[in-house]
Order: structure tokens, then sequence, then C-alpha cells
């Protein structure tokens, strides 16, 4: 009896050594890279990614809807009305001048300063979590706008949980999102603009 428990002892160390040694191993090496990236990678990685995929479509996007002049966020352009408002748009005959100032100007003067704006905020990191969330805002109405005015459906459209990664809303516009929202949990990290007003005056 005694030599059954000594082997069985035996090989439950030798089974527990390699497995035991894989997960110190595994903890050292992650932890490590975890301490190293801790308080600055999360946030600079989301940035890095919105600007790289973004910034420039959505800078392209606003300055299309921009008027005539240094002010021209106050003058916006027709096709700013024809793609923020399209359905109020057309029902005042598809003219700048019939639509009214209160709400329906203001909302275009605010969606093209927003869609010019937030984006630059949230790469340099300044003011980055309300940023994220103005763009998120800003990407779930475009969607709204995308899928009941302009009729993006079918496999543009796409669907949750299907086998297709292609689809412009719930694709696409999801991963977005996440990017986004990882800067609204994590902030935009240290190097960032916020990270030195903090410290400057936190």
């Amino acid at each position: 009896m005694a030599d059954t428990a000594e082997m069985e002892r035996f090989s439950g160390n030798t089974t527990a050594g390699p497995v035991a040694a894989l997960v110190r191993l595994h903890h050292t090496v992650f932890s490590a890279l975890e301490n190293a990236l801790a308080g600055w990678f999360n946030g600079f990685a989301a940035r890095f990614a919105f600007a790289s995929l973004l910034l420039v479509y959505y800078l392209n996007s606003a300055w299309n809807k921009l008027g005539d002049g240094l002010l021209g966020f106050l003058h916006p352009s027709v096709g700013a009305y024809a793609s923020i408002i399209p359905p109020v748009f057309d029902s005042y005959g598809n003219t700048v001048e019939n639509v009214p100032f209160f709400p329906w100007d203001l909302i275009v003067i605010a969606g093209t300063l927003g869609e010019l704006v937030l984006p630059i905020l949230v790469v340099i990191g300044l003011f980055s979590r309300i940023a994220a969330i103005g763009m998120i805002v800003f990407v779930v109405v475009q969607s709204y706008v995308d899928v009941m005015y302009f009729e993006v459906t079918g496999k543009y459209l796409g669907a949750m949980f299907d086998r297709f990664p292609d689809a412009i809303i719930f694709d696409q516009r999801m991963l977005w999102i996440f990017v986004l929202l990882m800067i609204v949990v994590n902030g935009p990290g240290k190097l960032s603009l916020d990270h030195l007003l903090r410290r400057r005056f936190g």
C-alpha cells in the first residue's frame, strides 16, 4: 500500500511539474507584458486604430459638408442637409433657404461641426472620453439614417452572428463603436493631452 501511495504521489508530481512550470511561465511572461503596457497602450492603440481607419474618412466627409468661407460650418452645404436630415430636407423641397433655423439648421450645423471636431479630439487625446461618446452617438445616428432613409439593406446591413464579416452596418460599424468604447472605458492613455492636463491641473 505504501508503494502504491508513493507511486501515485510521484505520478502526480511528474504531471503537475510541467503543468505548473508552464503556468508560471505564462504568468511571468504576460504579467511582465501587462505591466510594460499598463497605463498607455490600450488607449493609444484604440486612438491609433481610429486615426488610421476613420480620421481621414470623417474629415473628408465633414469637409464636403462645409459651406464657403472661413466660417463655412455655420453655412453648411446642400450635401450636409441631404445627408444629415434627408427626409426633412426633402419635405422642404431640397432647398436650404426653406429649412427652418430651429431646430433643423442647428442640427445640421452641430452635425457638421461634430464630424469635423470630434475625430480630431479623439486622435490627439483631448477630452477623449466625451469625444468618443460623441462619436459613438454620431455613428449610431449615421447608421440609422443609412438604414432608414438611404435604404442600406440586405448584405450591406448584415446581422450579428451570421457567417459574413463584411457588412457595412453590423460588422464595420460595430467594430468602430468597439474601438471608441475602449477609449470611453480605459481613457486615452498616458500618451495624450488629457494625461498632460491631468498632471498639470489634476
